[in-house]
């Protein structure tokens, strides 16, 4: 059997170029629709359709004479997100780091960049300040498990290098240049595979993934580390025991245990 579904090219496209727009990586302004046409190898009206649904969703603006301008720099996901993030224990941080201990890594791209509006918002550092982007996809003995994406500060990143990256947890080498892992915020959604997360996760394009965003702050309050996962739900198991608390009339459900496994 087939591991693709009839994704319609617009589809695909707009799948593409939601990813670009939220991690910052197309610019204030996108490229005209010849220009995407292009790149995409597909006809005006597929483009249209795609530009339609991004404009449905708030991430674009289109007016004449001006283009299609992007307005996620304006209401980013990470700025939406604050109030809905929860802060997690320190002891999730390290069953996540030990758990991934049992894993291999695979890295797909290494660089160093001028941080995008929303990487820098969510690391409180300036526009345009050198933060390492690191593309990685984690595999376990059963196959590929998530793909993560991690902006770090520079001045703390280019002290480790792909070798280090390939062989030992990010949180383990910020800790081993003096940094102090403190808390964490996590956002969890959900998210369709596009055509370039597919193939690396080996699963068909449009299939549901776990989308995972945690900004980590060190013990100074220091943000440290800012993630995007994708994660295949089929090997992936995030548990939250919960308990109660209060009286009768006031009675809530609060976090007591938090756990996460990888098959």
């Amino acid at each position: 059997m087939s591991n693709t579904m009839p994704i319609p090219k617009y589809h695909q496209v707009y799948l593409v170029l939601k990813e670009r727009l939220v991690e910052g990586d197309v610019g204030a302004k996108l490229p005209s629709e010849t220009a995407l046409m292009k790149r995409f190898d597909v006809g005006r009206v597929t483009i249209r359709r795609a530009l339609e649904l991004l404009a449905n969703e708030g991430l674009i603006t289109r007016r004449a004479g001006r283009g299609t301008v992007s307005t996620v720099g304006q209401t980013s996901p990470i700025e939406l997100s604050t109030t809905r993030r929860k802060q997690i224990r320190s002891g999730l941080l390290e069953n996540l780091v030990t758990v991934s201990l049992g894993t291999r890594i695979q890295v797909i791209e290494l660089s160093t960049i001028a941080a995008p509006m929303q990487v820098a918002q969510a690391l409180q550092i300036e526009s345009g300040t050198r933060v390492q982007k690191a593309i990685r996809v984690r595999h376990t003995t059963n196959g590929p498990l998530s793909h993560i994406t991690t902006y770090i500060p520079a001045i703390w990143a280019d002290q480790f290098d792909q070798n280090a990256l390939s062989s030992e947890p990010i949180l383990v080498l910020l800790e081993k240049v003096g940094l102090k892992i403190g808390r964490a915020e996590q956002h969890i959604s959900a998210r369709l595979a596009d055509a370039t997360i597919a193939p690396r996760l080996g699963v068909a394009v449009g299939s549901a993934l776990l989308s995972v965003r945690r900004l980590v702050f060190d013990d100074q309050e220091r943000p440290m580390q800012w993630l995007h996962g994708l994660y295949r739900p089929d090997r992936y198991d995030y548990e939250l025991k919960l308990s109660r608390v209060g009286d009768v009339d006031a009675r809530v459900w609060v976090s007591n245990e938090i756990t996460a496994r990888f098959d």
